[in-house]
């Protein structure tokens, strides 16, 4: 009995244990497998690379201080982040990765870069 490709219906030659007639249909199979079910997980990460990028382009030595509408003018969105980091004097950080701020007085944000 011979075995039929999922994607494309063609027979499989080659080992006992190929699922597939060749590369193409694999990747075919892969990517239809992990489309856009994960729409929402693709979206948050774009907006986390975005967030990323723009901490890393303010703060290119490892502490800064910038005002929050510099940040909304880069298109910085305040609800995405990684991590939160508390001091033991209860300072809350927010990181995106190893990129944080730290919000201030007078809608200013320090920030930093975690080692």
């Amino acid at each position: 009995m011979q075995k039929k490709c999922p994607v494309c219906g063609n027979k499989i030659i080659g080992r006992v244990d190929k699922k597939f007639c060749n590369d193409y249909c694999r990747n075919a199979f892969n990517n239809q497998l992990n489309k856009d079910s994960k729409n929402l997980v693709r979206n948050i990460n774009n907006l986390l690379r975005k967030n990323y990028r723009i901490l890393e382009e303010l703060n290119p030595r490892d502490k800064t201080k910038v005002t929050k509408t510099k940040l909304i003018a880069k298109g910085f969105d305040f609800q995405h982040f990684t991590s939160v980091y508390t001091t033991k004097t209860g300072t809350i950080y927010y990181f995106v990765y190893d990129q944080g701020y730290l919000p201030l007085e007078n809608d200013f944000y320090a920030l930093v870069k975690r080692n």
